[in-house]
């Protein structure tokens, strides 16, 4: 077991003890078990069998059920009530419009793949979507997916499945009334998986996060600047004195875990300056003025934030990001805006943040490497009702792809002439997940992999999209 101690006395009722702030070996990131046997525990799986792609997902989860027509499907040729209400933008693609805040991705489409012939087929805000369209063990994608691959990355010990909310920006900040936010551990559950591939939100202040904490005094924590000094003081040490040669790898390993920064990955601080403006959304509307929306005081402006930090959990070693943004209920009732007057604004916002992400990940030469969805748990109903909202609707759900080795610049699959039931072939959760899942791991060796039991079943049995592989 390394452990690391802070060599000034610490006086308390019974004496002086040298205080330990850092202790590896007790890390127990999965139910008790020392960080450094997680870590050879894991690189014996490798040799066993190397069943990931070496490939990551972000999950763009608009909770609430985002319209179809208004993203990527407007159908200006249909009756008023039906149409996109913000009209359409041209694409990239011939003959092919997007809603009509989606300007820069419609000058992107090239980049992307849009399924419009996907459904959810569920008309209420139960997720099946994300596991599926429901399997026996009731578990999300993400946890599924870490079940495969392990809880966290062998080489940085970052968690394999994590959830980014509005909250992991920006601290403190209260979503009020969110009957959404409410559903996320549906969202993300690991279902009878248990918690050990529960998505870790580095908002919830859950064990997890707990284990990455350094045990310090207050007024030791205070001074960040001076631990993090200290920290790369010892690391110095260590690294001149050969004091760590005979420590086996998998404890090195452990050691640089912490020295090396696992919290850093989540440390919007630690990104340049001008790639975070470039991600910020803040300015596409006030949240203070959208909380006087009575359904919008679950929703935020700080998609972008979650998104950069999406990218950089993937850079870091996390294979599954669920990026979660709320408020896409349209009714136009007494919980949303009438006549959808939120949706502007969380459409641009989308628009913006995604596009940023597209090109942020194409420049640090990534594109293949991370994969993008964009989608929720229903679409809307082709026609507006009478406060100018749109209702649950199974029948089409918003599906778009961008990056990870997938084939894009093309729209698989046509609704009819009122968006109201596919044309073309219908896609479902199923063929959603075996998609991602395709993209993140070897379904081939999945099904020779010993001791995964059902999951080996429930990612295996079904058919991608056709065209995107």
């Amino acid at each position: 077991m390394l452990t690391i101690s802070d060599p000034r006395p610490t006086s308390h009722c019974q004496g002086s003890s040298r205080r330990e702030f850092l202790r590896v070996g007790s890390l127990g990131l999965l139910g008790g078990l020392a960080l450094p046997d997680l870590l050879a525990a894991r690189a014996r799986a490798a040799v066993e069998g190397r069943v990931t792609r070496e490939r990551a997902v972000v999950l763009l989860f608009l909770q609430g059920g985002p319209s179809h027509i208004e993203f990527f499907d407007p159908k200006m040729n249909a009756p008023e009530d039906v149409r996109s209400m913000t009209g359409e933008a041209k694409t990239t693609l011939p003959g092919i419009t997007f809603g009509g805040t989606f300007t820069r991705l419609a000058g992107m489409a090239d980049k992307l793949a849009v399924v419009r012939s996907y459904a959810s087929m569920n008309a209420d805000h139960s997720y099946l979507s994300v596991t599926g369209g429901g399997n026996p063990l009731k578990a999300a994608m993400g946890a599924l997916y870490a079940r495969v691959v392990g809880a966290t990355n062998a080489r940085t010990g970052l968690p394999s499945n994590i959830l980014v909310l509005p909250e992991a920006v920006e601290p403190g900040l209260k979503l009020q009334g969110n009957f959404e936010t409410g559903a996320i551990p549906t969202l993300t559950s690991p279902g009878a998986l248990g918690a050990a591939f529960a998505a870790f939100d580095p908002a919830g202040g859950d064990q997890l996060k707990k284990n990455f904490a350094l045990k310090l005094s207050q007024e030791r924590f205070d001074d960040r600047r001076r631990l993090l000094a200290e920290l790369d003081t010892v690391k110095r040490q260590v690294d001149t004195s050969g004091s760590m040669d005979g420590v086996d790898r998998f404890r090195q390993q452990a050691f640089d875990v912490i020295t090396r920064g696992v919290a850093e990955a989540f440390d919007l601080t630690k990104e340049d300056p001008k790639t975070l403006a470039k991600y910020d959304t803040t300015h596409l509307f006030r949240w203070e003025a959208v909380t006087k929306w009575y359904d919008q005081r679950r929703s935020s402006n700080l998609l972008g934030k979650q998104m950069l930090l999406a990218r950089r959990l993937c850079e870091a070693g996390c294979g599954f990001v669920t990026v979660s943004d709320c408020g896409w209920d349209m009714h136009a009732n007494e919980n949303s805006p009438k006549k959808m007057a939120n949706l502007p604004p969380m459409t641009s916002q989308v628009d913006h943040a995604v596009a940023a992400f597209i090109e942020d990940v194409e420049a640090r030469g990534l594109s293949d490497k991370i994969l993008l969805v964009v989608t929720g748990e229903m679409g809307r109903t082709p026609r507006r009702n009478k406060d100018g909202g749109r209702d649950h609707y199974p029948n089409l759900t918003t599906l778009a792809f961008a990056g990870g080795g997938l084939k894009m610049g093309q729209v698989i699959g046509q609704s009819d002439r009122l968006a109201a039931q596919p044309s073309s072939e219908r896609y479902t959760p199923k063929h959603f997940l075996t998609t991602v899942m395709h993209t993140l791991l070897d379904l081939g060796e999945v099904r020779l992999r010993p001791g995964l039991g059902k999951v080996g079943t429930i990612l295996t049995e079904g058919e991608p999209i056709p065209g995107l592989l």
